[in-house]
């Protein structure tokens, strides 16, 4: 178990983490969604009846919430309010606790509690939905740390993704949350953060995809890290 960490100072900096491939190893809203489908043998019909259509909108990012919604609203069809679904969530988090605890990073956790040793504003922001992340958190006794995620609300009878916390609407969605202070330091593996990277004094790379390096190291500042903390198949310096 983590050791408790002291309140964040008045003018501490802010550190902002994303959660997939940085915290997690794979992509923790993906495991989630299809637990969701995979409950009911119709549910995986309709997925695959949506797929053809949803699974091409998944790879752009314009597109990349319509296609996302769809798989969620296969998954949730009947769940009526977000209270369920993150009964669901709980649920999903608990009945695959082993598996879950061991895609957590060790090397990233270290960082992380360093972070908030000193007193940073530590702050999670992922694409997935925050009620996983918390949970999960909750493992390493970090489930303290505010959390901003894609927000899921009612849609045709079942859940859609309302706001995904993905690209740029990710810094829309931390100042809209009160963090209007610069971002002192940013970690994340995914060129769809770029607007976060950017946004930061110290951005950091971690696990990115091999084919993503050559373009991190042309449009971040020269000498800015990339490191691999512990993600097979990744690539990044290892970590030391």
């Amino acid at each position: 178990m983590t050791a408790a960490s002291p309140a964040p100072r008045d003018d501490a900096p802010l550190v902002v983490f994303d959660f997939d491939h940085t915290l997690y190893d794979g992509d923790s809203g993906s495991h989630l969604f299809k637990w969701l489908i995979e409950r009911a043998w119709w549910r995986r019909l309709l997925a695959l009846l949506l797929a053809p259509f949803a699974g091409p909108l998944v790879a752009f990012l314009p597109t990349r919430r319509a296609g996302i919604s769809a798989f969620v609203w296969a998954g949730t069809l009947g769940v009526r309010d977000r209270a369920a679904l993150d009964a669901l969530i709980d649920r999903y988090v608990a009945l695959h606790a082993d598996a879950i605890r061991a895609r957590l990073l060790p090397v990233a956790l270290d960082v992380f509690q360093q972070h908030r040793v000193r007193g940073d504003r530590v702050l999670v922001a992922t694409g997935a939905p925050p009620e996983l992340a918390r949970a999960i958190l909750a493992f390493v006794a970090h489930a303290d740390v505010p959390v901003i995620g894609t927000l899921l609300g009612p849609r045709l009878g079942g859940m859609g993704a309302l706001r995904h916390c993905h690209h740029a609407m990710k810094m829309t969605m931390i100042r809209a949350a009160g963090y209007t202070q610069p971002v002192a330091q940013a970690y994340s593996d995914s060129s769809a953060d770029l607007p976060l990277l950017q946004a930061a004094a110290k951005p950091v790379v971690v696990n990115p995809k091999r084919g993503r390096v050559a373009m991190f190291r042309r449009v971040l500042p020269p000498g800015t890290p990339i490191l691999n903390w512990g993600c097979p198949g990744r690539a990044g310096e290892p970590a030391a």
